[in-house]
């Protein structure tokens, strides 16, 4: 009957070195670890024990593979559940500490491929003493040594850079640069192990070197067992890598389709909150200036995520502007064109949008009459309120906030653009008063709290009444306290796949 194999755990091998605690617990440490390494390399040398003695050593040695391969089976689930690059580079500074018995360390991410992205994360040191440590001439830091593909001081010029470097005594190591000696002592290390990280198609990622307090080094059990880890830390460090990337390259897309900046509006001032979730999504908006001092707002939402949906998303906004420069006065047929649009060159996606078209003012005019009206009654000063058409294609309402109100602009019901053979719903007309603020929005804003959609409208309603009037005059104020408010998690918030569009329009009096 042959032995039982013991399992593998997620994908490490089994075979480890003998564990330090196998030998006789009686023994010293140096006498442990002799006996140890003599029982692993030397099978003969327990010919003088019992047989009762050899089971037992048989049996802690297998104890000892056991809790060792449970030990990385906890560390590489810890470090699976991470699911940002940063996050993944502290867990592996940290369970690479455990493993090799050091309190601190750092890990440098620079990928070989030349593309980011380069970050250095730090376990147990601030940026200042990271900064410290970044003063030390390049060819002096262990790590530094391992990303630049450089060997060992003292070797030939064929050899091969090592895959790991030990500092094991800096202070008394009279080879080592002053400079990296004058920073260990101001920082309180004494020693110090790197190690590459590789993986993949980039090839090297980075080096993490971690930092002891007294002279020492890791035998050749933590050697292995933080090899065995590191290697894991590695694929999953690449995937998370690629992933970053590719939400990269979706944002940068993104932000390159929407407004680089609100325009400037006689009148209205504007302000905008924006975030993206994880796989880049549809969701943007528009303040376009029109002809005659008019100005067009829009919000809107393709479905779908990533960048087929983001490049979607580009195309509708770009179509949108050109309809309303040419028919912005009437935001039902600039919803309908490019309902008719989508139907012709987007027949697998719907969309909501939102347009809203904004006159000047009868007493704003480089006139005396005005644009094209009356001239103003005698005896009155300052301009008249402006009238705002607007139309709504399965979109949330607008939400008007001013000093004696906060309410939801009553739109009618409507299909998302794309959903019926032919759309088409009546505008609304509103006169928001001058000190007023109107709010336009994604559902993404709602549906990030995690409630239903009617608490979602009545915290929205909330968070717009509670916006204390010092601030009701400053649109930037009143964005900042509805998302401070909605979202205690922030904009950012990896957990969330929902998009965020908040814009804000404020009438000066």
């Amino acid at each position: 009957m042959s032995a039982p194999h013991l399992p593998k755990v997620a994908g490490i091998e089994p075979a480890l070195p003998a564990p330090a605690h196998t030998t006789d617990p009686r023994a010293t440490p140096a006498s442990a670890e002799s006996a140890s390494e003599t029982t692993a390399d030397d099978p003969s040398g327990a010919a003088d024990l019992s047989t009762v003695d050899r089971i037992a050593a048989v049996q802690d040695r297998l104890a000892g593979w056991i809790s060792d391969l449970s030990t990385l089976h906890d560390l590489t689930e810890q470090l699976a559940r991470t699911r940002t690059l940063e996050d993944a580079l502290r867990e592996l500074l940290r369970a690479g500490a455990f493993l090799v018995g050091a309190r601190r360390g750092l890990v440098v991410l620079a990928p070989q491929d030349g593309l980011g992205p380069e970050t250095t994360v730090g376990l147990g040191l601030g940026h200042a003493e990271i900064g410290h440590i970044e003063t030390v001439p390049r060819r002096a830091l262990s790590y530094a040594r391992i990303l630049d593909g450089l060997p060992e001081p003292g070797a030939g010029d064929d050899a091969e850079a090592r895959t790991e470097i030990a500092e094991p005594d800096i202070p008394g190591e009279k080879d080592l640069d002053p400079r990296l000696r004058e920073v260990a002592a101001r920082l309180g290390y004494a020693a110090s192990y790197a190690v590459p990280l590789t993986a993949g198609p980039v090839g090297r990622l980075g080096a993490a070197v971690w930092l002891y307090d007294e002279p020492a080094e890791p035998g050749d059990r933590r050697r292995h067992l933080v090899g065995l880890y590191r290697a894991h830390a590695a694929e999953h460090l690449a995937r998370l890598l690629e992933l970053h990337r590719s939400r990269q390259a979706a944002r940068t897309l993104r932000e390159e389709l929407l407004p680089s900046r609100l325009p400037r509006i006689p009148g209205v001032r504007l302000a905008v909150r924006h975030a993206a979730g994880p796989r880049g999504g549809g969701d943007w908006y528009d303040a376009l200036p029109l002809p005659d001092g008019a100005l067009g707002l829009a919000v809107g939402s393709v479905t779908g995520a990533g960048p087929s949906a983001v490049a979607a998303m580009g195309r509708l906004r770009a179509s949108l502007r050109a309809y309303a420069v040419m028919e912005g006065e009437d935001p039902v047929a600039v919803l309908s064109d490019l309902e008719l649009l989508m139907r012709l060159t987007e027949p697998a996606r719907s969309a909501t949008a939102l347009f809203a078209f904004t006159e000047r003012p009868s007493g704003e005019s480089g006139g005396p009459g005005g644009a094209g009206g009356a001239p103003m009654p005698a005896g009155i000063g300052g301009p008249a309120p402006r009238k705002m058409m607007l139309a709504g294609a399965g979109h949330c309402p607008p939400l008007v906030l001013g000093d004696l109100r906060a309410e939801f602009v009553e739109t009618s019901l409507s299909a998302p653009l794309g959903m019926l053979a032919c759309w088409e719903a009546p505008s609304v007309e509103i006169e928001p008063a001058c000190g007023e603020t109107v709010l336009l929005y994604s559902d993404g804003l709602l549906h990030r709290t995690g409630e239903p959609m009617d608490r979602a409208f009545a915290r929205l309603h909330s968070a717009a009444a509670g916006v204390p009037r010092a601030s009701r005059h400053d649109p930037e104020a009143v964005v900042d306290h509805i998302v401070r408010a909605m979202l205690p998690q922030g904009l950012d918030d990896p957990a969330s796949e929902e998009d965020v569009v908040l814009l804000a329009a404020y009438f000066e009096e």
